[in-house]
């Protein structure tokens, strides 16, 4: 509004154009005022200023995706006090926005001829220590050169992706990929885990089966064409569309698809917050369940 009566100011006169757009005469004279000498902006005017330059750092942190709420969250934990109110007042005079999510894409597709475990879940997506329970799903991207695939693997303790991969093909073997760097880089105490996914046959065949076993892990699958009983993962898969896949976009390749998600993962497991664990980072969640169980082995 300041920019348009800047520009229509000697054609309309400030007051014309004040009594259509809703600002005072009062206030632009104000903010023009300051405008020219900083020493006569008010002590608000002043402030807005600075909270604008943090409200901007932390947006651009977090791929530009965090909404108000989200942002407030991240400038307490920056040490930076501030009333939420003050944030979303901020944030629409500067023109920023979270992002939104959108419709999914259904990708999974049941196969009846598969043998099916059991579901050991059954909806609930608790876990009281890391390693105990992993969900996976994986979801499709539209580029250029046509469809690529991309499969997670979460730890549900903190919803930490522990392994992931991109792939031309939704065959068994690349989701197999990705539980394959979840095992590598985790370890889990073999027959301590459960690792529970939907009824699609990328995750049902016989070679990711074996390989579960071989691990001593205990596979779980939920019910026919329901999304609840892998809810936990599909959570991760809309975040990964709605804030990476759409709003960077257009893709070309596989290999600007693969790039953008090994981004997004690392910030994702160490820098976003996740209000279902305390509005924390998953990686901070894990570390501040190891450094309680410190205390408790050096009293044992």
């Amino acid at each position: 509004m300041i920019a348009f009566i800047d520009d229509h100011r000697e054609v309309y006169g400030v007051e014309p154009i004040c009594r259509v757009l809703p600002i005072a005469p009062l206030a632009y004279r104000a903010h023009v005022a300051g405008r020219a000498d900083p020493a006569k902006r008010s002590l608000r005017a002043r402030q807005d200023l600075a909270l604008m330059g943090q409200i901007r750092r932390v947006h651009e942190a977090n791929f530009e995706v965090y909404g108000a709420r989200k942002v407030w969250r991240q400038l307490g934990r920056d040490g930076v006090a501030v009333a939420r109110c003050t944030v979303e007042r901020l944030m629409r005079r500067m023109g920023l926005r979270g992002a939104v999510r959108g419709k999914e894409t259904r990708t999974t597709i049941a196969d009846k001829a598969l043998p099916c475990p059991a579901d050991k879940v059954n909806r609930h997506f608790r876990a009281p220590r890391p390693n105990v329970l992993w969900v996976s799903d994986f979801t499709c991207v539209a580029t250029w050169q046509g469809f690529v695939y991309a499969a997670f693997i979460i730890d549900v303790f903190a919803r930490r992706i522990v392994g992931w991969r991109v792939s031309r093909t939704a065959h068994a073997s690349f989701v197999l990929d990705a539980l394959e760097q979840a095992l590598h880089e985790r370890r889990p105490v073999r027959g301590d885990l459960v690792h529970h996914s939907d009824r699609g046959g990328q995750c049902l065949s016989i070679r990711y089966t074996e390989r579960l076993i071989d691990a001593g892990i205990e596979p779980s699958v939920g019910s026919v064409g329901d999304s609840y009983d892998n809810a936990l993962a599909e959570t991760i898969n809309g975040p990964f569309k709605t804030e990476v896949i759409r709003r960077r976009g257009p893709w070309r390749s596989l290999e600007a698809v693969e790039y953008a998600t090994l981004d997004w993962v690392d910030w994702y497991n160490n820098r976003r917050l996740l209000e279902p664990i305390g509005n924390r980072p998953p990686a901070e969640a894990e570390a501040r369940y190891y450094a309680k169980l410190k205390p408790a082995a050096l009293a044992a």
